[in-house]
């Protein structure tokens, strides 16, 4: 068995470009920055922020969401696959492209709000009234 999940949370680094296949599918791809924070050693040696770039791919209805919704530096949580190709380019020099196939999408950023797109901060919940298990009126102490 083998499993190929990533778990991503950042911020976009410019504007989906999406494009249309022939037969109407839509393909989204951005880059999507995740930033180590920097840190100072014992010593005072000082460790800067380490900031990665990661090539997203998005298909179909994700692909439609992001050109409506998503701009550059939208936080974004993301779940996908890793999937490398390769390519010759124009000098003949075999490349490679690592990229994120992504399954699942949630947009973090509040931004939208400003301008009447609704926040996806987090799904709608609701309150559900507590249930009284086993007649007990005593509060719980746990936080959880």
């Amino acid at each position: 068995m083998s499993i190929n999940k990533v778990i991503l949370v950042g911020n976009l680094g410019k504007d989906p470009e999406v494009r249309y296949l022939d037969s109407g599918v839509a393909v989204a791809t951005f880059p999507l920055a995740t930033t180590e924070r920097g840190y100072t050693l014992q010593n005072g040696t000082q460790v800067p922020d380490r900031t990665e770039w990661h090539n997203l791919v998005l298909w179909r209805g994700f692909a439609e969401t992001a050109e409506k919704y998503l701009h550059k530096g939208d936080k974004l949580y993301i779940e996908g696959k890793i999937k490398t190709r390769s390519y010759d380019d124009q000098a003949g020099n075999k490349r490679y492209v690592t990229e994120i196939f992504v399954d699942v999408m949630e947009m973090l950023s509040t931004r939208g709000a400003a301008s009447g797109v609704q926040s996806t901060a987090a799904p709608a919940q609701t309150q559900q009234p507590q249930q009284n298990i086993g007649g007990n009126n005593q509060t719980d102490d746990l936080p959880f």
